[in-house]
């Protein structure tokens, strides 16, 4: 099984500060595979990951997935029924998973969640996701 997610670049290739008053992120794709033992936990955290970062509708092939960003901006209310539904889909590929919303600042009004998986082999995987 293959996904391709997205990664930022920490710095710039040449290693480099850049002259332009204004520095934009820089992007590359980055393949992800089944690994030696088997398991396509990586598949699936890099798909959940690449999930929550994904508008409603804007995939052609899995429309049903993304969070209503613009929509939750505008409401100010945190997109929490479609993370629970995003959680309840990929909890069939893993035997523990937890997405959680993190407290949140009065300068950060940005909705943050804490996710915890136990990966099929025992291990335990935890980042933190801004939408």
């Amino acid at each position: 099984m293959r996904t391709y997610g997205r990664t930022q670049i920490p710095y710039p290739a040449n290693g480099e500060e850049s002259s332009s008053a204004i520095n934009y992120p820089q992007y590359q794709w980055v393949e992800i595979e089944t690994d030696e033992g088997g398991f396509n936990d990586y598949v699936y955290l890099t798909s959940l990951i690449q999930t929550l970062r994904l508008n409603l509708g804007e995939s052609p092939f899995y429309a049903q997935f993304g969070i209503p960003a613009k929509n939750s901006v505008l409401q100010q209310v945190a997109p929490d029924y479609y993370v629970a539904y995003i959680q309840s889909y990929y909890s069939q590929f893993f035997p523990s998973i937890t997405i959680s919303k993190q407290a949140t600042s009065p300068n950060n009004t940005a909705p943050v969640y804490n996710i915890n998986v136990v990966r099929n082999n025992g291990s335990i995987f935890q980042t933190t996701i801004g939408i």
